[in-house]
């Protein structure tokens, strides 16, 4: 056996997550409802493709003024 082995060791986050599992055994199939209402989605490529292509431009620093106008 290994030195640094701590078998009988769980961290109170782990003892934390476990417990609630435990309390709410429905919770898993909420989180995979909740990732797939902001991040399991198809891209439609051709539509980013067309933003992309028609996106302007921008000047390196925006609050740049021109070197002829003075401020009055």
């Amino acid at each position: 056996m290994s030195f640094f082995a701590r078998p009988h060791y769980r961290s109170e986050a782990t003892q934390f997550i476990d417990q609630l599992k435990e309390q709410k055994p429905h919770l898993d199939e909420q989180q995979v409802a909740g990732r797939g209402l902001l991040w399991d989605k198809s891209v439609d490529r051709q539509l980013w493709q067309e933003y992309r292509a028609g996106k302007v431009s921008q000047k390196p620093y925006v609050y740049q003024t021109n070197a002829g106008e003075t401020a009055e």
